[in-house]
């Protein structure tokens, strides 16, 4: 379980891929990620920029979805990613998405990890004059859950479900589209309430409360400490996390929300070298005083948070940094 305090609105930071000077050879590793505006996608570009300092060449692929990213991953057809926990075990044992996918367990069997973070947690916002002040008004509601392709939608009408006892698609109608387009239909009065996972002060969900009042449904005190509450908090890459409502202007929930948390992990694959990896880490934490100055969530990215929900071994180029700089990395990560 994991707990984050009021926070400003992260900064936006946009990929910026160094080129290599003409007269030198250097390899350019493929990467891929979230959207932009996603804190998934803030920590990736931040980490890319690190290693660029180091010499490690990232060309970051935004907009992805993840699920799809860390299949190409396991495949060796991309070199850096952003690593869903959650979706460690689905790969594995080839389930849901990756059911028709026969080479699924052996990718995920090619998944290494480089670095943990917290991330954010799932925002359930509806305006003013939507008719929703608490969970039990979704009945009959429109609710945007997540993408199509990915597991945050699966996610989203879990939590719904635990909360209320409402099944999608029987007792509210759960649309699943784009970010952007989840956004824009909530902003045009299309839906009556999104479920966003973003980084706390997120600007994405601050401009809701720029030109009128916005609701972050809270999870009920009586829910948290429920069997099926506690089993969502405690899958790969979850766990309960709370926030001041007034972190947002125009948020009409009052006092500390309760919410989902999520975490992620920076990933690469066994193929990667081992001094490609050991030189990228070393610059990531060496300039973590940068890493820190761009965006205010990312203070929360410490030595002691390196291995944060990271579900899979960690590379030996990372292992050799961590080791040099005497974190300890847990037993069953260790390559």
């Amino acid at each position: 379980m994991f707990m984050f305090k009021h926070v400003a609105a992260a900064a936006v930071v946009l990929a910026t891929t160094a080129l290599a000077p003409a007269m030198a050879v250097a390899d350019i590793f493929k990467g891929e990620t979230a959207g932009v505006g996603d804190p998934v996608h803030t920590m990736f570009v931040t980490f890319a920029n690190q290693a660029g300092k180091a010499g490690v060449e990232i060309q970051v692929n935004a907009g992805q979805t993840l699920t799809k990213s860390m299949l190409k991953g396991g495949r060796q057809e991309i070199d850096f990613f952003s690593t869903v926990p959650s979706l460690v075990n689905l790969m594995k044992g080839q389930k849901r998405m990756y059911e028709k996918v026969e080479d699924a367990p052996a990718a995920a069997g090619e998944l290494r990890s480089i670095l943990g973070f917290k991330a954010g947690a799932y925002h359930p916002v509806t305006l003013a004059g939507s008719g929703i002040e608490t969970w039990e008004d979704l009945k009959g509601k429109t609710v945007f859950t997540g993408p199509p392709a990915g597991s945050a939608s699966a996610t989203s009408e879990a939590l719904i479900k635990i909360i209320t006892g409402y099944e999608a698609g029987k007792d509210y109608k759960a649309v699943r589209l784009s970010w952007g387009e989840g956004y824009a239909a909530l902003a045009d009065n299309k839906i009556d309430m999104m479920v966003r996972p973003a980084e706390i002060g997120s600007s994405k969900i601050e401009q809701f409360g720029l030109s009128g009042e916005f609701r972050v449904l809270s999870i009920p005190t009586e829910v948290v400490g429920s069997e099926a509450m506690q089993a969502l908090f405690g899958r790969p890459g979850r766990g309960m996390l709370q926030f001041d409502g007034d972190v947002y202007k125009g948020q009409l929930t009052d006092g500390q929300i309760t919410a989902l948390g999520f975490t992620q992990f920076v990933g690469t694959h066994s193929g990667v070298a081992d001094d490609v990896v050991y030189n990228a880490t070393k610059a990531f934490w060496e300039n973590l005083d940068d890493v820190h100055a761009t965006a205010f969530f990312l203070k929360e990215v410490t030595a002691e948070t390196a291995f944060t929900s990271v579900n899979v071994p960690v590379h030996p180029g990372a292992a050799k940094y961590y080791d040099e700089a005497g974190i300890v990395i847990p037993e069953g990560l260790r390559p």
